[in-house]
């Protein structure tokens, strides 16, 4: 099984949100589907959940039709909180999963195990408002596969959650994995993204611009990148002086530092050699999945974008 998004296209008035935006998402792997603010990622997936429709193009999911498709294939847990405020956070849980043809019993059974699993089990009986942001979001991930759908998409997950919780989170993503489950998720966390994909989509002004295995992304860049931990100050000023760089990123006790082309590593260990410096690190790797987002993109995940997408021809209503 394969979810297929195949030359998608969709418009808001003048804007052209999507392009022929294509990509394959193997079933039971865990997918990123990068780009920064605008690039239409949200708007993808809406289309797979039929809440908008493609002006062009077809979503498939082993070889179906998405329209085709019962409501329950699919799990959403948007960017945005979808819960009700006043309403007990286990009664909603119920209620959604019934919606989708979840028997009540069996539902608050898997809820209460999702709450203890999320360490969260004491907030069953209280309301959605009275929940910190990051206990919030595990509620929404809980509503989102308590019916056990085949295809997971997740825009922004990791909102609101502090490490320890990120973590729970992983371990659930990588859970649902196991048991065939296919995951598809929007981030800013690149780093979050690297750990637990297998592949990405990197799109960028509703088009993809890269996308593989990231083995497959780091090879085919053709970069390396050097982490090189000095003692004293991370980053000092010379370093980014020099011409050998040309361009370093902090990390947890070390830079991690892209050669100028046609910089050999061997010449930036020479000239910090030559400053008198003391190093304690330098590893030669593959460039970070920030790096290969940032050649694509041309800016951070992070970055507003100058235009959201490139403008169209043709009006079409809607908003964007």
């Amino acid at each position: 099984m394969t979810l297929e998004i195949d030359r998608v296209s969709k418009r808001f008035a003048t804007t052209l949100a999507l392009d022929e935006l294509s990509f394959d998402v193997p079933r039971g792997s865990i997918f990123g589907f990068l780009g920064a603010n605008g690039a239409g990622k949200t708007t993808t997936m809406r289309i797979c959940l039929g809440i908008l429709h493609a002006d062009a193009g077809e979503v498939r999911w082993d070889g179906r039709p998405a329209a085709e498709l019962p409501r329950r294939t699919w799990g959403y847990l948007p960017e945005e909180r979808g819960l009700y405020p006043r309403m007990p956070v286990l009664e909603q849980l119920v209620y959604l999963a019934t919606l989708y043809g979840e028997d009540r019993r069996t539902a608050e059974t898997a809820a209460r195990a999702w709450l203890a699993r999320f360490r969260i089990a004491d907030v069953a009986e209280r309301r959605a408002e009275e929940l910190s942001k990051g206990n919030q979001q595990k509620v929404q991930f809980i509503a989102a596969v308590l019916h056990r759908p085949e295809v997971l998409l997740m825009d922004e997950p990791f909102t609101g959650l502090d490490p320890v919780n990120l973590g729970i989170l992983r371990e659930a993503f990588l859970e649902l994995r196991d048991q065939g489950r296919t995951l598809v998720f929007s981030t800013h966390q690149m780093e979050a993204a690297e750990a637990l994909c297998e592949s990405v989509a990197i799109v960028d002004h509703g088009r993809v611009v890269a996308g593989g295995t990231l083995a497959e992304l780091k090879r085919a860049s053709g970069r390396r990148t050097i982490r090189l931990g000095l003692d004293g100050e991370a980053a000092p000023a010379w370093l980014t002086a020099l011409p050998e760089v040309a361009f370093l990123r902090p990390g947890p006790g070390y830079v991690e530092i892209e050669p100028t082309a046609g910089v050999e590593p061997t010449a930036i260990l020479t000239a910090v050699l030559a400053r008198g410096a003391t190093i304690n690190r330098f590893e030669v790797a593959e460039p970070s999945l920030e790096m290969l987002f940032v050649e694509h993109v041309g800016r951070s995940a992070d970055d507003e974008p100058q235009i959201a997408a490139r403008p169209a021809p043709a009006a079409a209503g809607g908003a964007a």
